[in-house]
């Protein structure tokens, strides 16, 4: 339970340090410019998404998902899967496809409109836009896992320390 502890108490410092010290413009929109550059992305979400499915799978096949950090790493690459599918989706519909057109009305609205005026693509699109409530889990749970993992070791470590200690 320690460590979870830790993990919030790091996020809320570090939430109210970028409170205290906002940007003046945020830029965190990426534009992945010629069609090639869009193939090349999605070829990595495709391979990052593979890449964290045999991870689970090799988690899996040597049972070291019965470890508490194993079990989080493992986790974590659900919810990177999820992730890189949901981006892959996105990336396809606005600069693949065509069919989202996305416009800024103001500083605060947005309006998303699908070519073929389908309401349901655009509340998709929406929703699928939320994409970080997949990326931050992941990362809470890889920050979760490595924890548990480096306190696994350190324990083993003092353990055998203690032993040689004790054969003297």
């Amino acid at each position: 339970m320690r460590p979870i502890k830790n993990i919030i108490c790091r996020s809320l410092f570090f939430l109210a340090v970028l409170m205290a010290f906002p940007p003046d413009v945020v830029q965190a929109i990426q534009i992945h410019g010629m069609s090639e550059g869009i193939y090349v992305h999605q070829i990595a979400h495709l391979f990052f998404m593979i890449s964290m499915g045999f991870f689970i799978h090799w988690l899996r096949r040597g049972k070291l998902v019965k470890e508490a950090g194993w079990r989080y790493m493992q986790y974590m690459a659900f919810f990177f899967i999820l992730w890189n599918l949901d981006v892959f989706i996105l990336h396809f519909l606005d600069e693949q496809l065509g069919v989202i057109q996305v416009s800024l009305i103001d500083l605060t609205h947005i309006r998303i409109q699908a070519a073929n005026g389908m309401r349901g693509l655009e509340i998709f699109y929406y929703l699928a836009k939320l994409d970080y409530l997949f990326c931050v889990p992941a990362l809470f749970f890889l920050n979760l896992g490595l924890s548990h993992l480096v306190a696994e070791s350190h324990s083993k470590k003092a353990i055998a320390g203690l032993s040689r200690n004790g054969d003297r």
